[in-house]
């Protein structure tokens, strides 16, 4: 009985040791095997790691974060802003904008497109103005299309005009405006400041805080200016015509008018004495065309009507002479050759125009 189990024990030890020597060694070798796979595909991550690092990146692939961006060149834009007060629902403000950046004129890559402008706008339509100065502006319409509750200062958002290269983008800031309700508050209230996108309304005081007055545009004046530098270039050249015309006149009077040669030579002369009343015996005789005497006078009034009104001088001054040269000399109450000759003078330019 002994011998049979220990005959039995022996087969079973010896059948759990023929199924254990295959699983040890299959154990054993199964274990270098995954080691070398393990040390076959690190070296090939290995050799295949340059080939990726040095591969192109793809058209359209996202930059990584280190790499180089090109900066977009923005300029701050000239524009004339809608007035900042007294808007209510439905009503329209136009915002232009000089299309110039960098002291030269840009175009205009795209316009903006109509639509929506956050909660209190919508952008109607755009269109380029040019003004008498030839320069061009780009003109923006928008529409308030929300009403607030009680006055409110909204502003118009700030947005990028892109123009064609080489000019830089224009930037265009935000404009703040007050906007009122439909209808009337109890109190009025200073306007509470709100974002494009709404915000919350501050708390409002009840006392009423003015604006400030708007600063007045400028009105372009070169155009008034090169006027007003003609007209009165213009007119310092009538001026100095017309004086060089009257002096001329003057010259000419004075060289071929009878009276007027006469007074010129007797202005240095005294009345009494003979030079004065001879040359003005000459200025009589040129005047008539003939020698004048006393007896003769008639045919000088004939020749020369426009001294008439001077007759009775004229008779003093001819009898006087008579007197003085062939008499019994110079009278008492001699008249004045001066001015009997500044008269005739006179009336002799008179004539002559």
């Amino acid at each position: 009985m002994c011998r049979v189990v220990g005959a039995i024990a022996m087969v079973f030890a010896l059948m759990a040791f023929a199924s254990g020597v295959p699983s040890a060694y299959a154990q054993g070798e199964s274990a270098p095997a995954a080691e070398r796979g393990a040390a076959e595909l690190g070296a090939a991550a290995e050799s295949n790691a340059p080939a990726e690092r040095d591969a192109p990146a793809e058209p359209g692939s996202v930059p990584e974060r280190g790499s180089a961006r090109v900066a977009e060149r923005l300029t701050s834009a000239v524009v004339e802003q809608p007035r900042p007060f007294g808007y209510v629902v439905g009503d329209l403000l136009t915002q232009r904008v000089l299309l110039e950046g960098d002291g030269r004129g840009v175009e205009v890559a795209q316009l903006p497109t109509p639509g929506r402008v956050g909660i209190w706008f919508e952008r109607r339509s755009t269109r380029v103005e040019r003004r008498n100065d030839g320069r061009r502006w780009l003109a923006v319409e928008y529409q308030v299309i929300n009403a607030p509750p009680s006055l409110r200062t909204i502003r118009l958002p700030a947005w990028d005009l892109k123009t064609k290269a080489p000019t830089p983008t224009l930037r265009i800031a935000e404009w703040p405006i007050s906007v009122g309700p439909l209808t009337r508050a109890r109190t009025d209230a200073v306007p509470a400041e709100s974002s494009s996108s709404g915000g919350e309304e501050s708390a409002t005081p009840t006392q009423l805080r003015l604006r400030p007055d708007r600063a007045a545009p400028r009105v372009p004046t070169a155009s008034l200016r090169k006027s007003l530098t003609l007209w009165i270039s213009a007119l310092a050249v009538t001026l100095v015509v017309w004086a060089a015309w009257f002096l001329w006149r003057n010259h000419i009077d004075a060289a071929s008018l009878p009276f007027a040669r006469a007074l010129r030579e007797i202005r240095h002369s005294d009345d009494g004495a003979p030079e004065a009343w001879q040359t003005l015996h000459r200025a009589f005789d040129q005047t008539a065309g003939r020698v004048v005497q006393p007896q003769s006078l008639p045919a000088l009034f004939s020749t020369a009507p426009h001294l008439e009104p001077l007759r009775a001088p004229i008779e003093t001054f001819f009898a006087q002479s008579s007197e003085r040269f062939f008499g019994g000399g110079a009278p008492a109450q001699s008249i004045s050759t001066h001015a009997l000759c500044r008269d005739l003078r006179r009336l002799e330019k008179r004539a002559a125009r």
